[in-house]
């Protein structure tokens, strides 16, 4: 797999049993695979840098377009790790926020069947989501 152009980055809230979580996933627009998802107890600029860090470890993303949403705190991570950004809400995002809707229905469905699963097996599980999605 080569470089991507563009990586679509997304923080999304999901419920695990009683409790809500943020789900931060990468995408490649153009292939819709998922490059890196991490569960997170909130939504800090700290864990958004963290996962950014996490992502260019596993994917050669310096030369990336990242295409954000309106978060701050994705925004304000892209900078500090000195990465071109653009605020998007369409065009390449729509292709990959089918793939944010398909990830956050399978994990109320696996919090569902797994009701008294730890945030841990669930961040397993999402990787091994990853796998299978790709």
């Amino acid at each position: 797999m080569g470089s991507p152009d563009h990586v679509a980055v997304d923080e999304a809230v999901i419920q695990l049993n009683d409790e809500q979580y943020w789900l931060y996933a990468a995408v490649d627009p153009q292939t819709n695979r998922l490059l890196h998802t991490k569960l997170r107890p909130t939504t800090t600029k700290v864990f958004a840098h963290s996962f950014l860090a996490e992502l260019s470890e596993k994917h050669d993303v310096d030369d990336a377009v990242f295409l954000v949403d309106g978060s701050h705190s994705s925004q304000a991570a892209c900078h500090r790790h000195g990465y071109d950004f653009k605020y998007e809400k369409h065009g390449n995002r729509n292709a990959v926020e089918r793939v944010f809707k398909e990830i956050k229905r399978r994990t109320i469905c696996f919090s569902n069947c797994f009701s008294n699963a730890e945030a841990e097996t669930a961040d397993d599980w999402l990787r091994s989501f990853s796998f299978a999605w790709n």
